[in-house]
């Protein structure tokens, strides 16, 4: 029985399980999802609560009477246009509803939405009843309406530029393959020529945002930047907070919001949603990069990479385990494992792993309830399911449960051209033979 650090010394777990603690010999049982039940208490208000991926309605302790907005953005919150319109929203908390709508890339658009929205776009919004679309043409909208956020949008022209030299640095480098050693470290030089130039900007303000104060410049850079920061670190093995001291200091401050903790993705998911949507990403193949891309993709810890640097919640153990507890019966539906007995049982031996005060794995022996775990591991989503820290602890205790089966051992690829296996109308289904 394995003993890592413990994760939640408060839970009293069933007897079964403590005498199983306490032994050097017996294996660690699992707890039927009647015993998991009582060990979390964690829960959220969607509606006037911290900003959140699940919510459907959003009032800040108003009324319903006081919405005039409907945002439409994605169901997984992949999209980086969507998130500026969230923020915004969130920052000058507007009170609004959302709609949920199908990327292309994990499935087709729903027909409600392309007969209220014709060029099926996201985002989009409703406003009084008058449909918006494009981000920048929405956070006009929004800006006539509801004020500016800090800034007006036409006094950060200069910061507006930047964002998108640097998006297009970025794209070059990461989007297309290099045909040489040289080619590679070009468009790398290139990136890093901008990421200077973005720093340099950050250190000419006083504290640690684009302007003075928080604004909407901080949105504007927001959602890339945060793509950018993954899929460099994973593809290419280059930190961009490293390379670009402001810039980091520009994260934690970010993070030291909630409004942005609540928008926030996490490496693993930023690196195999953006294949799909980007056209490709390309890695370089050296050995810091295939170190990284292995950490990321396979843990069996994902502390201490660079896409969260604020401290773990004391909830986020509880967190994970309500969240899945919510989602047990779809998270088994949908699994590739066709005997759902098997993917029942190894999911119920992860949880048990994940709440274990002192570390103990309950581990499944077979590799069919290896493919189970790996498979949930690779689709969790920061944050459509749950929050960074708290999917860190639920990849973590899928990968140490998987690994009593044997190494070698892999989940079905995820992947690159499209994402229909997270498509949402077909989640209640086999994703795979």
């Amino acid at each position: 029985m394995h003993r890592l650090s413990g994760f939640v010394s408060s839970i009293v777990l069933p007897s079964k399980i403590a005498a199983a603690a306490t032994s050097s010999t017996s294996a660690m049982p699992a707890l039927s999802w009647q015993e998991l039940a009582p060990l979390t208490a964690w829960s959220r208000d969607p509606v006037n609560g911290p900003t959140n991926a699940q919510s459907r309605l959003r009032l800040f302790g108003r009324s319903k009477e006081d919405v005039r907005v409907t945002l439409f953005r994605d169901n997984h919150a992949w999209c980086p246009y969507c998130q500026k319109v969230w923020l915004y929203l969130e920052e000058m908390r507007v009170p609004y509803k959302i709609g949920k709508v199908t990327m292309f890339c994990y499935g087709e658009k729903e027909p409600w939405y392309t007969a209220k929205v014709r060029s099926g776009m996201l985002p989009a919004l409703e406003l009084d009843g008058r449909i918006v679309t494009d981000s920048d043409e929405v956070l006009a909208a929004l800006e006539g309406q509801f004020g500016p956020l800090g800034a007006p949008m036409r006094s950060i022209a200069t910061q507006r530029k930047m964002e998108r030299l640097l998006f297009r640095a970025w794209c070059q480098w990461l989007c297309y393959p290099a045909r040489s050693a040289a080619e590679e470290a070009t468009n790398q030089q290139a990136f890093q020529e901008v990421l200077a130039q973005v720093d340099n900007m950050l250190k000419s303000t006083p504290g640690p945002f684009f302007l003075e104060q928080f604004s909407l410049a901080d949105v504007i850079f927001t959602p890339y930047v945060e793509r950018m920061n993954a899929s460099l670190y994973y593809y290419k093995g280059f930190s961009m907070k490293e390379n670009a001291p402001a810039l980091a200091q520009w994260f934690r401050a970010m993070e030291g919001r909630e409004t942005y903790r609540g928008t926030q993705s996490d490496a693993h998911t930023h690196v195999h949603d953006l294949p799909p949507q980007m056209g490709g990403c390309y890695e370089n193949a050296k050995p810091e990069q295939q170190r990284i891309k292995a950490l990321i993709d396979q843990g069996p810890s994902w502390d201490g990479l660079n896409d969260c640097d604020y401290a773990e919640p004391p909830d986020a153990v509880q967190e994970a385990l309500a969240r899945t507890l919510k989602h047990r019966d779809m998270l088994i539906s949908a699994n590739c494992v066709d005997n759902k007995d098997v993917v029942d049982e190894a999911l119920r031996c992860a949880l048990t792993t994940l709440v274990s005060p002192n570390g103990e794995v309950s581990e499944v022996r077979d590799k069919t309830s290896a493919v189970a775990l790996y498979y949930i591991r690779d689709r969790i989503n920061v944050p459509r399911d749950m929050s960074v820290h708290a999917a860190r602890r639920l990849r973590r205790a899928l990968t140490l449960s998987a690994a009593g089966a044997g190494p070698g051992i892999e989940g079905p690829p995820i992947p690159v051209k499209h994402r229909r296996d997270q498509d949402p109308r077909a989640f209640a289904t086999p994703a795979c033979a």
